[in-house]
């Protein structure tokens, strides 16, 4: 087989391969700008779900306050202790005050 008998490809199929690709990557960077644009749009989500990031906070003060627990039991007692003298005291002092007005 010599060049001359060689298939020929067309200008006209040249330009529709390049069409074809062009299409093609024109579809795989609207797919991956869909994809971005969702990433951020969950991230925005989680970061203005009040509940959910309320949640989020309350299991990580439950699993840091299981890990003092297995860690140093006295120091929580202890913590424990003085917020529950803090708010005894803080309520005391409400009472005492709206008693005293009368």
């Amino acid at each position: 087989m010599t060049a001359a008998d060689a298939p020929k490809t067309s200008k006209r199929t040249e330009k529709e391969r390049e069409r074809n690709l062009t299409r093609v990557q024109a579809r795989v960077a609207s797919e991956r700008a869909r994809a971005d644009f969702a990433e951020t749009l969950n991230a925005l989500e989680d970061k203005l779900n009040l509940p959910k990031q309320a949640r989020r906070k309350g299991r990580q003060l439950r699993a840091r306050i299981d890990r003092m627990a297995d860690e140093a039991p006295g120091t929580l007692v202890a913590v424990a202790a003085g917020a529950i003298t803090v708010i005894g005291v803080g309520i005391w002092l409400i009472v005492r005050a709206s008693t005293s007005d009368d």
